[in-house]
């Protein structure tokens, strides 16, 4: 928890710098061409979720799947110069987790199960996190680089990112093309379930025999992952815009979750009170490979409604396929106000390793019981408001306000997992 407060505290200081750079970026404005961006901004987000339902891979697919989370997000765009732009992102995300908390259910409460929460610290944890981005654009703005840089951290993980992409405009600026890449270097400090670790006794411990799980730690805590996107956008007519993407991603190293428990047919069980001991935590291969394919199409219908759809199919070695359809259809009330209902519906066959609890044999290479890597559909509706001023006529310490967001969302998965996101945003600019 140490290193978490650190962290946090160094997120002050880099808020501080910043502040100062707002300044003297929009002091040094001598020049005549036609900036990239105009003036500094900055966006507050906030969002909070909370989900609930019976599959928790925590407790091997059957427990509480309570959480909840609240996340704050600043980001700062600053003009460098006319064809530059510094883009600082940081923030802070907060969960408390029923689910978690059972990597320890031995700590708190007079009967030990896994549909309850335990007390201990494993309920709760930090992430901070800072993702700073440089972009330039040439003098005819028809390319644009940029390079960025990603680092959190939280109590059991760590991570840290490079990447860049490159954009060409042709055709007027009808035509766009992003090539894009994305390096990650993470690190686990793996925790693992209580009854696994040494020196673990309890007396209370019941079944028929020795309790003998076939646990082993991990050996490389070590997690990398390599992406390269491609997209293209085309200005089909004045009412139609398309756009095509492509990924390819590949991971290796731990893709494991430490604290994740599995549970087997060919074992005997045994508990503490109505808390069932693990005979293992997952294994999954330490390679895995991903490819999405997708594409958008926004139509503009009339003064008042823009039809926004979106597609994207999925495949990966896991044996996972999966569909993603959503469309919006933002409304606008008055010059000033937007409405914006939503649907986005998913489904997924499930991975080649997916057993429900106690289907899965020891003499198994890989085995995981995380209902995330099962088969499932799940539907999602949303509605969110918008309020837009261009002429920012509200002002904060020298900032006006540019827009809010206020959105709302409910997910329901077939599997009984059901969870609600209320995300609010803002975006200032400087007079």
């Amino acid at each position: 928890m140490t290193q978490l407060s650190k962290s946090s505290k160094s997120c002050l200081v880099i808020l501080f710098f910043m502040a100062m750079f707002i300044g003297w970026s929009q002091q040094g404005d001598t020049s005549y061409k036609q900036r990239v961006l105009e003036t500094s901004e900055v966006d507050l987000l906030f969002s909070y979720y909370n989900q609930d339902g019976q599959n928790a891979a925590v407790t091997g697919g059957e427990g509480t799947e309570e959480l909840t989370d609240a996340t704050s997000s600043l980001v700062i765009r600053m003009p460098m110069n006319e064809d530059d732009i510094l883009t600082i992102d940081v923030g802070l995300s907060a969960y408390t987790s029923a689910s978690s908390s059972n990597v320890n259910p031995l700590d708190g409460g007079l009967n030990v199960t896994p549909f309850d929460a335990s007390s201990g610290e494993s309920r709760k944890d930090l992430l901070v996190y800072i993702n700073p981005s440089y972009q330039h654009s040439s003098n005819d703005r028809n390319s644009i680089w940029s390079a960025n840089a990603y680092f959190s951290s939280e109590y059991d993980y760590f991570s840290i990112g490079v990447g860049g992409s490159y954009t060409k405009l042709f055709n007027e600026k009808n035509t766009e093309i992003t090539l894009s890449g994305n390096v990650f270097l993470d690190k686990w400090n793996s925790q693992y379930p209580i009854e696994l670790t040494d020196g673990f006794f309890d007396s209370r411990a019941t079944g028929n025999g020795t309790y003998n799980p076939i646990f082993s730690e991990f050996e490389d805590e070590k997690r990398n992952s390599y992406s390269l996107s491609l997209s293209f956008s085309q200005i089909l007519s004045t009412k139609m815009q398309g756009a095509l993407f492509m990924d390819v991603v590949s991971q290796n190293g731990l893709l494991s979750t430490p604290f994740q428990r599995v549970y087997f047919s060919d074992f005997e069980d045994f508990y503490i009170d109505d808390f069932q001991l693990a005979d293992n935590v997952e294994q999954l291969p330490d390679n895995r490979f991903k490819i999405p394919v997708g594409g958008r199409l926004n139509y503009y219908l009339n003064d008042l409604v823009v039809l926004r759809s979106y597609y994207r199919f999925y495949w990966d070695d896991w044996g996972i396929s999966s569909h993603t359809a959503s469309l919006e259809v933002p409304f606008k009330l008055t010059d000033k106000f937007t409405l914006y209902p939503t649907y986005r519906y998913y489904t997924q066959t499930a991975a080649d390793y997916f057993y429900p609890k106690e289907q899965a044999l020891s003499t198994y290479d890989f085995y995981t019981s995380d209902y995330d890597l099962s088969g499932y559909n799940a539907h999602q509706y949303g509605i969110g408001v918008q309020y837009k001023d261009i002429f920012t006529s509200t002002s904060l310490l020298n900032f006006g306000l540019k827009t809010i967001n206020l959105r709302f969302s409910q997910y329901d998965r077939s599997d009984g997992l059901n969870a609600f996101i209320v995300t609010l945003g803002t975006t200032f600019v400087g007079n």
